[in-house]
Order: structure tokens, then C-alpha cells, then sequence
């Protein structure tokens, strides 16, 4: 029996599935890691951190899985999107990545929609500070003799895969975020490329998601007790996987990611770009499909924020929460703690409580961050609703999807009905497994990609949705006034 593996490289732990060949969850191992910030706006990692956090679940899964892992045939990569990983000649990192929640290229963003006009449609999204093209105007502008050295240019994933291959290859998705991709063509733009003082040598090589970039390095394979002929498929950035994972593969599919960062994504048949609103209309990971997504740079961050700060867990907080839910309390919060995409496109946002007085407690306030993020959704959900795209309903998939509470909260703010999936909070790892399944069999699409068992279904409530409504409505009035003192 082949067995498959599945790596997730996130923002704060990398996560790895060991599945079947029919994609059944076998085990999972997951490893921790931290973000240096070392100014304002800055959000970094080391590379090597991926790589090493990989080897260590990589090694627990094979010692608790002897013979399953003897049988591995296939690996999968998802990742955090858009992180710039700039190498030299040697293969060698030459800069910290730069993560997808850095804002430090907010004027280089300005400068590229100035220079590339028609971005937002030939990249589908105009340029913001997250993506990978701006920043690499940052370091040409800011750190010449570091630009002067750069040899290639790949995202966070693709350096495991490096690790693993000595390949340097991307898949088109996860290009789909540098904003030098034109997402019609599935294929390096030129100017795009220019207007970064780039050329296509300084990009890695661009397949489909579901095909083979390459097969483990003979040291590596020694390293990890398997054989040279184990493959690993292109991948796809998290988003992307994370569909593949619930089984968003075609028109209409969608769902909600709650995670870091927060995402709707919705599954498209053909590409169609809606710049205005800054909905992400990028190529899917597997070939002649796309997507529309509408990004949220603050997803449960800012809970885990409030977490830290008050040494409560979180399941402490939505336990207190949902105890003493009251949707009539006047508390609000701006959840930008990391600035803000969809819809606002706002680095400089922060976050920020209205409505404190001295009979304001510690549950009013995770009541307020979650109808906050909740409220942010909705802010994506119209974006997307503008862009033409209508949806009844949302699987929902990440780490914030455990709590039921706050998942009836979303399908009453948003008015959609909710399902969540049985292993939801796999999401991207078993996307990554379920193209390694792909790229090592003939199995079809739609044969590896179901959407996974159904564990409950949130069905929305009137009333509450009115009484959400109208909090959403001076949500925003709030958002409108605050605007002008942000940065």
C-alpha cells in the first residue's frame, strides 16, 4: 500500500499528514516556530527554520509509523503565500524571508500600480505590501549590494523543496501571489518582471500543482529513510491547498479559511479580474482552473493576541464568551493588528476597542474580536458580491474552526449557511497530500478531491443576523472614521 505525505509551511508551525493512497489521515505532526519583527511593519523568518521544523516531524511520524513510512511514494507541499526567500548562486539565502504580513513596501506598492497601470488585471490584484513584487523593489531600493546577489527568487515552500530536490520550482498558485504572474497565461509576465528590475532568470520553474518537480536528493533520501524514486508534486500556496483539501475544485466551490490570516475562496472555471474591491482572482493549483479570493491580513491572530495578553487560553476566552453572549453590547473592534487587504488595502491600519466604559469585562472584549473578525468577513463577503460572485454557502476550514461558537457567529453575520468538515482544520497539508496522490497516480480529480464528511452545518438566524447587520453598519461607520489617522 503506498502511503502519501502532505507538508504545510505556515506562518507559526509547519504541519505534515502521513495519508493513504486514498487520502485517508493516517497521522499528523506539527512543529512551532516564531517571527522575528524587527522594526515596525516588518515580519521575517529564517528560512532554515522550515526546513529543520519539517525534519522533526518528518522524524516523529517515521518513528511512530515504521512500516507506513516505508511505503511513502508521493510528497505534497503547501505554504504561507508571497514570502520573498532570495537566493545567491550557491542556493543560499542572502536576506531573511520576507513574510506575506510585511508592510515596509507600501511605497514601492504605490510605485508599481504607478508604473503598471493594468497590474490588477494581468496579475489580478493590484500590488500590495504582502506580495512578493514590491518587496523586491524594497530591497532594490533599500539594500542595493543584498539585490546586487539575488541568483533566484522563491516562496517559503518551494525552499523545502529545494531541501528535498535541489530544484529550484514553483507551482503556478503559489506564483499566482508575487504578482508577476499572469494569472490568464498561467505564466511569467515580462514587464511585470521589468518593473521589479527582474528578468525570468531570476524566477524558479512553473508547473501545475498536481505534476512532479523532482525526487528526493540521494543524501536527503538516506537522511529520511526513504527511496530516491519518492516524488514531490508542484504544491500549492496554502490557499490553493486548502480548497484542494475540502474539495473546492470547480465553479462555484467555496470556503472559508480562519487561520493567521483569513480567506473566502471561491473556485472559478475561468479567469475574470475585479481589481476595484482588491479581490485576488489568481490561478488554482490545478490546470485550467482559477479562483476569486478575498484576503483578510488579520484572521484569529488577533484573538491569539488577546490571548497572550490577558494569559487566558483561548478556549478560556470563547468558553467566557459564548457563556455571556450578548449581541446588544456596545464594545467594537478594529481587528487591523497588522494592517488590512480586502477590502481596504490599509498597511497602516490598527486595532483598536470603541465603547469601553468601567463596566466593560474581559468576555465583552473576545465577544468584540470576534464579532470583529466576523465583521471583516463580511467586508470580503460584499467585495466578493460586487465581483460578481454570490454564495449560499461556505465550508470552513483552519484552526479557528474548532469553536462552534464562533462559527455560528460567522453564518450569522455573513448569512451563509456554514458546514464543517470532519479533519477541517488539516485544510492545506491534506490539499499538498492530495496532489502528491495526483502527481504519482492516474486517479482523476474529482476522484482524490471530495469534499470531506460533513460534521455540522450552521444554518444562520434571522434575528441575529439583523442585530449583526446593524452593529456591521457602524462597524464600518467606525472604520470610515478612524481612516484618516491610520499611519
Amino acid at each position: 500500500m503506498n502511503t502519501y505525505l502532505g507538508i504545510d509551511i505556515g506562518t507559526s508551525a509547519v504541519k505534515v499528514l502521513l495519508v493513504s493512497g486514498d487520502g485517508t489521515v493516517l497521522d499528523s505532526r506539527s512543529a512551532s516556530y516564531g517571527t522575528d519583527s524587527p522594526q515596525a511593519l516588518w515580519n521575517e523568518q529564517n528560512p532554515s527554520i522550515w526546513w529543520h521544523s519539517t525534519l522533526t516531524c518528518f522524524d516523529a511520524l517515521r518513528e511512530r509509523n515504521e512500516t507506513l513510512w516505508q511505503h511513502v511514494a508521493a510528497i505534497g507541499l503547501s505554504g504561507q503565500m508571497h514570502g520573498a526567500v532570495c537566493l545567491d548562486s550557491n542556493q543560499e539565502p542572502v536576506y531573511p524571508a520576507i513574510l506575506w504580513n510585511d508592510g515596509r513596501a507600501h511605497k514601492e506598492s504605490a510605485d508599481l500600480n504607478r508604473l503598471c497601470p493594468d497590474i490588477g488585471y494581468r496579475a489580478g490584484v493590484p500590488a500590495m505590501p504582502g506580495f512578493t513584487a514590491p518587496k523586491l523593489l524594497w530591497l532594490h531600493d533599500n539594500e542595493p549590494d543584498i539585490f546586487a546577489r539575488i541568483d533566484k527568487i522563491i516562496l517559503p515552500k518551494d525552499y523545502v523543496r529545494l531541501m528535498l530536490t535541489g530544484a529550484c520550482c514553483t507551482d503556478v498558485s503559489d506564483a499566482a501571489g508575487t504578482l508577476w504572474l499572469n494569472e490568464a497565461a498561467r505564466d511569467w509576465d515580462d514587464d511585470l518582471l521589468s518593473a521589479c528590475h527582474l528578468t525570468r532568470d531570476h524566477m524558479p520553474t512553473l508547473i501545475e500543482g498536481n505534476q512532479i518537480s523532482g525526487s528526493l536528493l540521494p543524501d536527503i533520501a538516506k537522511r529520511l529513510m526513504l527511496s530516491t524514486d519518492v516524488i514531490i508534486a508542484g504544491g500549492a500556496g496554502d490557499a490553493s491547498a486548502g480548497g484542494i483539501g475540502i474539495g473546492a475544485v470547480n465553479e462555484g466551490d467555496a470556503f472559508l479559511s480562519l487561520g493567521t490570516s483569513g480567506q473566502i475562496f471561491v473556485a472559478k472555471a475561468q479567469h475574470s479580474a475585479n481589481p476595484q474591491g482588491y479581490i485576488h482572482a489568481f490561478a488554482h493549483a490545478l490546470p485550467d482552473r482559477w479562483c476569486h479570493m478575498a484576503c483578510l491580513l488579520n484572521g484569529a491572530s488577533p484573538l491569539l493576541w488577546f490571548s497572550s495578553i490577558t494569559s487566558m487560553s483561548i478556549e478560556q476566552l470563547l468558553g467566557e464568551a459564548e457563556a455571556a453572549d450578548d449581541l446588544h453590547r456596545p464594545v467594537f473592534f478594529m481587528p487591523y493588528l497588522n494592517g488590512e487587504r480586502t477590502p481596504h488595502n490599509n498597511p497602516f491600519a490598527t486595532g483598536s476597542f470603541e465603547g469601553l466604559t468601567a463596566h466593560t469585562s474581559r468576555n465583552h472584549m473576545t465577544q468584540a474580536i470576534l464579532e470583529g473578525i466576523a465583521f471583516s468577513f463580511r467586508d470580503c463577503l460584499l467585495a466578493l458580491e460586487n465581483a460578481n460572485t454570490h454564495l449560499s454557502s461556505l465550508g470552513a476550514i483552519g484552526g479557528g474552526v474548532k469553536n462552534d461558537y464562533w462559527l455560528q457567529m460567522l453564518a450569522d453575520v455573513l448569512n451563509l449557511v456554514i458546514h464543517k468538515y470532519d479533519g477541517a482544520e488539516t485544510g492545506p497539508a491534506l490539499g499538498a497530500a492530495r496532489l502528491a496522490i495526483l502527481s504519482h497516480t492516474t486517479h482523476s480529480i474529482d476522484t482524490v478531491c471530495p469534499s470531506p464528511a460533513i460534521e455540522r452545518t450552521f444554518t444562520p438566524n434571522a434575528k441575529r443576523h439583523q442585530l449583526y447587520a446593524e452593529k456591521h453598519t457602524k462597524f464600518t461607520a467606525l472604520f470610515t472614521a478612524l481612516a484618516p489617522t491610520y499611519g
